[in-house]
C-alpha cells in the first residue's frame, strides 16, 4: 500500500511540482493550501510525512508544526519544511516546534525524494 504524504503550500503550482515528484516515486499525495486547510484535512487518516512551506496566509508553517504536534494521531508524524527561507532563527523555531528537516527552494526532485525516503514513517 502506498504511503501518504501531505504537501502544504500556498502556491498551487508548487504543490503540483512536489506532488508530481512524490507520485512518480509511488506516494499518495494530499494537498493543502495553508496551515488551516492542512489541519482541517488531518481527520484521522494515516499520514506518513508532512511537507510544509513556512510563509503562508492564514497559518504559517511553523505555527502549523506546533498545532500538528498537539494532535494525538499526528504527534509523531515527521514534518519536512520546504521553503525559500534559510535563516538560522527560522530553522531553529521550526525545529523547536517539532519539524524534523529543512529543505530550501528551489530544490531538485532527487534531493526531495532522498529526504522523504529518510523521514517517511514505516
Amino acid at each position: 500500500m502506498a504511503k501518504t504524504i501531505m504537501v502544504v503550500d500556498d502556491s498551487a503550482s508548487f504543490r503540483s511540482v512536489v506532488g508530481i515528484a512524490l507520485k512518480g516515486a509511488g506516494y499518495d499525495v494530499i494537498e493543502a493550501c495553508d496551515g488551516r486547510d492542512a489541519l482541517a484535512k488531518l481527520n484521522g487518516t494515516k499520514i506518513h510525512l508532512i511537507v510544509s512551506d513556512v510563509n503562508m496566509p492564514n497559518m504559517d508553517g511553523i505555527t502549523l508544526v506546533g498545532e500538528i504536534k498537539k494532535l494525538p494521531n499526528y504527534r509523531f508524524t515527521p514534518i519536512l519544511m520546504l521553503t525559500t527561507e534559510s535563516q538560522p532563527e527560522k530553522k531553529e523555531a521550526a525545529r523547536a516546534a517539532g519539524a524534523k528537516a529543512w529543505l530550501v527552494k528551489p530544490f531538485q526532485p532527487p534531493m526531495l525524494l532522498d529526504a522523504v525516503s529518510k523521514l517517511v514513517l514505516p
